[in-house]
């Protein structure tokens, strides 16, 4: 659908603007102008979001990080279409044609919000969101604007996650189906990186002052006792546990986090 597309809005997650950014996208859009749209802003950890968005306005992205929940800057996307629109129909103008309506692809990896996004554009709900990939299944052009005219299209993930790193972060936070994914793998993938990274969210969480992943059935059993994940005679339900730690990432319970690092790009 690409020859009739006019604009590229490319849609990341700002917990994970690098992992959540599709592999080989400049060589799929070519030239078409594109909006770098980062969403969830309102839930990530500011200071390091900002310095990969600086990192991809130096290499010349129109950068536009969103706050789905309140609406904050989603008229930003209109304003810089809208500049675009009147350059394109100049152009008409001086061959003789009719101005037309400027017209939008939406891009972006499974579950990073572009159904809640298209959603604060048109001002109501016109398609159906979730907290699970696979949602939006099919193509269909949706009118976000009076001179806008946008092609939804479903989350696309590359044929190969050749970084396993950046694979387990998509599947943290909800761009992988969970049906696929080893849970206890998953939260225990969850509990380095944030120990790693945030261990005070970590500690302020489960109450665990510092985790030991040589024995990490310990660490499983003391959050278990603290959300009361047990079964009959004080007995950890670890596939509860193992489910709780992964919403816990999911939902926000840990705060504003973000997973990726400029220096994983640079």
């Amino acid at each position: 659908k690409l020859d009739l597309i006019d604009i590229i809005y490319e849609v990341i997650d700002a917990r994970m603007p690098l992992s959540s950014k599709i592999v080989d996208i400049d060589n799929l859009v070519k030239n078409k102008p594109r909006i770098l749209v980062v969403t969830k802003y309102d839930i990530c950890d500011k200071p390091e979001t900002d310095k990969i968005l600086s990192f991809y306005k130096e290499k010349g992205y129109t950068v536009i990080p969103v706050d789905l929940v309140n609406g904050k800057n989603v008229g930003q996307i209109i304003k810089e279409s809208e500049t675009l629109l009147k350059e394109m129909n100049d152009k008409r103008k001086e061959k003789g044609l009719k101005p037309r309506n400027i017209r939008a692809l939406i891009v972006g990896a499974p579950n990073v919000g572009k159904s809640t996004l298209i959603n604060r554009l048109v001002g109501k709900k016109v398609t159906t969101t979730g907290d699970k990939p696979g949602v939006t299944k099919n193509l269909g052009w949706i009118r976000i604007h009076k001179n806008i005219d946008l092609l939804d299209s479903p989350g696309i993930l590359w044929p190969k996650l050749e970084n396993q790193y950046q694979a387990m972060i998509l599947a943290s936070l909800s761009s992988i189906k969970e049906e696929i994914l080893d849970e206890q793998e998953l939260a225990i993938f969850v509990l380095k990186i944030m120990n790693h990274l945030y261990p005070m969210k970590l500690q302020e969480r489960y109450g665990i002052d510092d985790i030991q992943f040589d024995e990490v059935e310990t660490t499983i059993e003391m959050i278990a006792k603290k959300r009361g994940a047990l079964k009959k005679g004080g007995i950890p339900d670890y596939d509860k546990v193992y489910h709780i730690i992964i919403r816990d990432l999911k939902d926000g319970n840990f705060g504003n986090i973000t997973l990726d690092r400029l220096k994983d790009i640079c």
